[in-house]
């Protein structure tokens, strides 16, 4: 039985609160946009699973139609798209991510 390129973003969603698709990966992000969201969530202490979609074509076309979202990155919470660059580093700024983690039961409240 083959998994299909959905199934497989679901099954990540599904068994990880904190999913970022970006190109490269945490240790080594590949556009600048990528390094902003992982630098974020670094400097809030939040494990995360990052999937590198330079490294499937699949998984990088299959990830823009789950969302329905054109860019990488794409931040999920507990299933849910947040957003991409710009809105997580809007939502850090203004508290709102902090907020959002917690609502969520990612961080303690």
């Amino acid at each position: 039985m083959t998994i299909t390129v959905q199934e497989r973003i679901q099954d990540d969603l599904t068994q990880n609160a904190v999913v970022l698709y970006v190109k490269g990966t945490a240790e080594t992000p590949q556009c600048g946009f990528s390094a902003i969201v992982i630098q974020i969530l670094k400097s809030m202490g939040i494990p995360f699973k990052a999937v590198n979609v330079l490294a499937d074509p699949e998984i990088r076309q299959g990830i823009k139609d789950y969302s329905n979202w054109p860019t990488i990155p794409q931040l999920y919470l507990q299933g849910e798209f947040i957003g991409g660059c710009d809105i997580v580093r809007e939502m850090h700024q203004a508290g709102e991510l902090q907020d959002l983690l917690k609502e969520k039961g990612i961080v303690a409240a």
